[in-house]
């Protein structure tokens, strides 16, 4: 099957193209390159890369010739980044969407959305949210991924083309833009420098491992039901406060490197996903536990000093990272 990667340059997008490799499929990436798209995440890979925007019919429909199925990764991904200006978040999680499930209507070649568990909304008060839930985005970043997820059913009714939409939980792994809060405080400890912890650090987040939710995404795109929503979570939450406890334990560092800083505007508590349908109808589950993990990436980014060192010492990722944490940080000696 030849598949049309969108975003495929990205942290998910990279290890889902190198995924369908692996399983003999033929794999076209289109990906705008913007800050986190990484031509090195595709690196000894027979992987097509096009450089183009999902907004733009033309590059996408030059891409995606001969293409059977289309996986949907692109997108302004970090909810700092949407605080800061969601103008970009609006415009590729919509417009982008609506782009190329224009094109599905010509092809019928079948799509897959990829989601996120955070247009749910806060779960402070306990439980997990279902597919049939009603969604209730607190942030830039998750309205536009629940604009962009609306379109899939009613192009379904309207129009009766093949596609599902996945929502994962919080992905980690190699190869993660470290601004995220796992390679964010892995890169830091490693260098000596603070790990800058929002408000109490008592945010609960379900942690998924890059592979597990690739996994997912392919059962998905294999077996998954036209028109349906499938969460693809990691069952296991973990509070921000013992990720970063347990990353300082796996690198080392001086535990006083650990700063609380002020908290995000708007910031969710707690996130978590009932996963039962996807395990019911598709036959898939987690198999990576946390501490395992967290550990193997840890030890990636030890490793990969020449993936990440360029990325955090450019201006862009500086000029980001003293505006977000710089006025918030003590002297750590």
């Amino acid at each position: 099957m030849r598949v049309l990667v969108t975003g495929g340059a990205g942290f998910i997008g990279s290890h889902f193209a190198k995924r369908l490799l692996r399983s003999g499929d033929d794999v076209v990436v289109l990906d705008k390159l913007t800050y986190s798209g990484n031509p090195a995440n595709l690196e000894g890979t027979e992987v097509e890369l096009v450089v183009g925007d999902i907004c733009d019919p033309r590059a996408v429909e030059r891409t995606a010739k001969g293409c059977e199925a289309i996986v949907n990764f692109a997108a302004e991904t970090h909810v700092d980044r949407s605080i800061l200006g969601a103008t970009d978040f609006g415009r590729t999680e919509f417009v982008g969407t609506q782009t190329l499930l224009e094109l599905v209507r010509k092809t019928e070649a079948r799509y897959v959305q990829v989601s996120t568990d955070e247009v749910y909304g806060d779960l402070e008060t306990g439980g997990s949210s279902r597919e049939s839930d009603p969604l209730c985005p607190s942030s830039p970043y998750s309205v536009a991924k629940a604009a962009g997820d609306l379109h899939i059913p009613a192009y379904v009714r309207t129009f009766g083309i093949q596609a599902c939409i996945t929502r994962g939980s919080n992905t980690y792994g190699p190869n993660q833009y470290p601004e995220k809060l796992i390679p964010l405080f892995a890169t830091n400890a490693l260098d000596g420098k603070p790990l800058p912890l929002y408000g109490d650090g008592k945010q609960i987040r379900d942690w998924l491992y890059v592979e597990d939710h690739c996994a997912g995404i392919e059962a998905v795109l294999r077996r998954g039901r036209s028109g349906e929503i499938y969460n693809i979570g990691g069952g296991q939450e973990v509070e921000n406060i013992e990720v970063a406890e347990r990353i300082i334990e796996l690198t080392g560092a001086d535990p006083l490197l650990l700063q609380h800083v002020d908290d995000r505007p708007g910031h969710d508590r707690r996130y978590s996903l009932s996963c039962e349908k996807a395990t019911r109808e598709l036959g898939w589950e987690p198999v990576v536990p946390f501490t395992e993990g967290l550990a193997q990436t840890v030890a990636w980014y030890d490793e990969s000093r020449p993936w990440w060192e360029p990325i955090k010492s450019g201006e862009h990722y500086q000029a980001y990272y003293e505006r977000q944490y710089a006025d918030r940080l003590g002297n750590v000696e």
